[in-house]
Formats: structure tokens, sequence, C-alpha cells
């Protein structure tokens, strides 16, 4: 017997009961949708990986996750369905003929249905769990953090005072939930909010992009790709996008007509809205990404813009299954397993392509890994998983990139943008604060996960400067 749970949320009117549409009729892409109707897709994709990647109350979830946020548009009339059995999440307002529905898929998380599909058109691939228990061993494989005395170099009262001032969210108005730093391999600290897991998986928003960059790089390390060809996309053969080449994709310099409105503004919610649409509408993101003309010629301009990463995933996708492989196994074959990552979870459309431009979880520690592997140059316990020159290549400026602040799918301070964070850091950075700063200098990489009400840059600059000021003691420069 399927099982409901109907929630009205506060301000809703008494008696009014969710009823769940049994999907079937209705056209999808929604192309005549209303913002109300991308509103409750894009929060029932978020309240499903809430309950099922998460494992949040979801009660709390939405409290605390989406309706304190305005930009994800949750009304005082929404209300939502929990399928227990089918595992889906339903959400209704009065204000739009069409309620909208995701599913959780196992291991690849939880998917927007388009209107009137009835599941998913693929088949979920189990990833990651055959994973050994490896928890016993030493950090980064395992989860024992080393022994002993922090190094000289490091104050530890001031990495206290630095650790407390990150997570004391009433003392700056931030939402941190994990927070860890790294320096010279070992975890030397890291706190967590009340109630959160260390092994939580966050949603990390565009760092997902940088996964992908690392997805090119493992093919190109295979000899399956290189940075110069023009992207194998078959939609670009035969006119001027055939030029676009990899290195263009990862450099954000495609020159595809793509547009991106942000949120909060009177465009965000529309099908015009191209970079967020895959967020909110249940629609084929690979081929939504290949499918505009180009605006400029390509590597001549810089905008950033979710049709590049999710051109590179295409290609990801076709690579690996040109030659026989699980699509959904790759990221961990390839590079999760190699490195520790063990609480990743990577999200599909419903036609299974990874939505890694947003769609993304990992823990604070899995970031933590993934950014020791590119400061340690691609190299994890003596194996080459990144080419040679590759991590270079994406901490170093576009060429269209005026301000010197993005390479190859990485966020960069090469024009010095950040007073207190040195010139040679680059990051994965994700809406609303998810970083994973990598400082080469330093030999540091600092974690910061959360839902942050003051967005990604706000804090970044003071908390990753109080950490350096309690690493480098007795540093001049």
């Amino acid at each position: 017997m399927t099982s409901f749970r109907t929630v009205s949320i506060p301000g809703l009117a008494l008696g009014l009961t969710l009823m769940v549409a049994a999907p079937g009729a209705g056209q999808w892409p929604s192309d005549d949708a209303t913002p109300t109707e991308f509103n409750l897709a894009m929060n029932a994709k978020i309240l499903c990986s809430g309950i099922w990647v998460q494992g949040r109350d979801p009660v709390l979830h939405v409290a605390g996750d989406l309706r304190r946020f305005d930009h994800f548009g949750w009304g005082d009339d929404f209300t939502y369905a929990i399928d227990e059995d089918s595992r889906r999440v339903t959400l209704s307002s009065p204000r739009s003929p069409h309620d909208r529905i995701a599913q959780y898929n196992g291991d690849q998380g939880c998917s927007v249905l388009p209107r009137g599909m009835d599941d998913i058109q693929f088949t979920p691939s189990d990833v990651g769990r055959a994973w050994p228990n490896r928890s016993w061993q030493r950090w980064p494989m395992g989860e024992r953090k080393s022994d002993g005395a922090l190094p000289s170099e490091v104050d530890a009262r001031a990495l206290e005072d630095a650790l407390d001032w990150a997570i004391a969210n009433h003392e700056h108005g931030q939402n941190t939930r994990a927070f860890v730093v790294v320096h010279k391999g070992r975890i030397i600290g890291e706190r967590y909010a009340p109630g959160v897991p260390r092994d939580m998986p966050h949603l990390s928003w565009s760092q997902g992009k940088s996964i992908t960059a690392a997805l090119i790089g493992v093919l190109v390390q295979q000899g399956a790709l290189t940075l110069d060809q023009p992207a194998p996309v078959a939609e670009w053969a035969n006119d001027a996008r055939s030029t676009i080449t990899i290195a263009d994709l990862l450099h954000m310099s495609s020159g595809l007509a793509f547009n991106n409105f942000g949120l909060g503004n009177e465009n965000s919610l529309t099908t015009d809205n191209h970079h967020f649409r895959i967020y909110f509408d249940g629609i084929n993101v690979f081929d939504h990404a290949v499918s505009f003309p180009l605006a400029v010629d390509p590597g001549t301009r810089w905008r950033y813009l979710n049709s590049d990463p999710l051109t590179l995933g295409r290609i990801v996708r076709q690579t690996v299954e040109a030659r026989g492989d699980d699509y959904h196994s790759f990221p961990w074959t390839a590079l999760f397993d190699r490195i520790g990552i063990k609480n990743a979870v990577l999200e599909t459309d419903a036609w299974g392509n990874f939505i890694l431009t947003g769609y993304d979880y990992m823990s604070a520690r899995d970031w933590a890994r993934f950014g020791l592997l590119h400061l340690q140059d691609g190299i994890w316990e003596g194996e080459r998983i990144l080419p040679e020159g590759w991590v270079e290549f994406v901490s170093t400026p576009a060429p269209a990139s005026e301000a010197r602040d993005y390479g190859g799918q990485f966020w960069l301070n090469a024009g010095g943008q950040h007073d207190r964070i040195p010139q040679d850091a680059y990051w994965p950075s994700g809406f609303m604060g998810q970083n994973t700063v990598i400082i080469p200098s330093r030999d540091v990489v600092i974690v910061r996960l959360g839902p942050s009400p003051g967005g990604g840059g706000a804090y970044m600059n003071e908390y990753v400067g109080r950490v350096l000021d309690a690493i480098d003691v007795g540093r001049n420069d």
C-alpha cells in the first residue's frame, strides 16, 4: 500500500488537502509554465534530495533550506506530499494548474520529472556501494586523522578562533554547516553545525563544474580527448560552432548565445533563462546546452554560462559510453574511488544526464580530498590521475577573462580581488557560499559548506584570511 504524508505550510488556509496528481496528460517541456510552477519544480527537487540524499527531516529542510530564501520562491500557499514507497515529492499551489514532482533514483539522487512524464527515462546504476570500509585508515583514504602536535608554524589557539568564527553564524549572519582545513595533506581543524553529521553530503551547487573539469582531465590522461581539439558535438559539425574547442568550453568561452538572467528578477523563472532553466524545468539538459547558435567567435568572450560545462558533460557521457563503460559509474571508477571520496551523490535529469552545474552533493571531507588532489598536481599516492600540466591549466586565467578571476571551471584570485587570499589561490565555487579554496603557496585546502544568506564572496576573504593568519605564524610576506 502506498503511503503519503501531506503537509500544510504555515499560512495556508485550513482544510486544504493536497491530492497527488497522476502523471500522464500534459506537455513537456513546460513551455507555457508560470513562474509558480517552476518554483514548485525546483523546490520539489531540493526537498526530495534533502530527504533521501541528505537524510534530513522534511519540515526542518523546508524551513532551513527553502522557505527562508526568497530566490527559491516558496509561497505561503505551497504544500507538499511525500510518497515513501515511490520516493517522490509532489509540490502544489492553488496558483498553478500543475503540480510538480521530483523522484529519488537511488545513487543518482533526485530528478525533476517533466510535466506529464510517468517515470525517468534511464536505468539507475549502483555506484560506490561496494566501497570497502576503510574508515580505520589514515586520512585521506580513510577517516582517522593524524596524531601528534600541530606543525610549529600553526598557532593552535588562533586556528581554534578562526574555526569558531567560521561556524559561529550568529556573529556574522552566515549559515556554515561544515568547515574543514587541510595543511600539508593533514586535517588540522574542522567544525560542523549542530545536527550535521561529518559525512553528510551537502548541496554544493556549481562546485560540480570543477568535477566535470576533472572528469575531462581524466579522459585527457587516458588519451581519449585533447584540450585543443574541436568539441565532438554532432549538432555543431557543419556550422561555425565546429571551431569551439574543449579548452574554450573549460574556459567558459564558447561564445554561444545562451542567456543567464540569474535569480531574483522578472526574467529568472522563464524559459528564456537558459542558464537556470535546467534547475526548475524537466528538460534534457545536454540537448538544451548544445542547441544554441554562436553569439561571438569562440575564445573571444568570457561569460559564466551553464551551456559550457553541460556540453563538457555530454562529451564525457558519449566518450565513456562509446567504449562500453557505464556512464553513471565513471566518476567513481575514474576519480572518486581512487582518492577516497565516499559520500558523493551526482544527480541527473530524467534522461540520466549528470547536472554537475549545480545538483551535486559531497561532504566537506570529500571536497577536501578533491582539493588535495589538485594541490598535489593531480597525483594521488604516487599515481597520476590528472594529466601533467592539467592543474596549471585550470588554475591559469582564461584568455578572455579580463578580470583574471576564472580559469578552467575554477575561480581564481589571480586578479587580486580578495586581499587576504594569496593570488595563486583557486577554487570550485557554488551558489550560496560553497567553496573549496586551494592555496599552493600555503599548502592549504579550506572547505566551507552551507546555504549562506550572504552569498559566496561576502565572507570568504575573512574566513580564509583568519585561517591563513593562524597557519602562517612568522611569515612576513
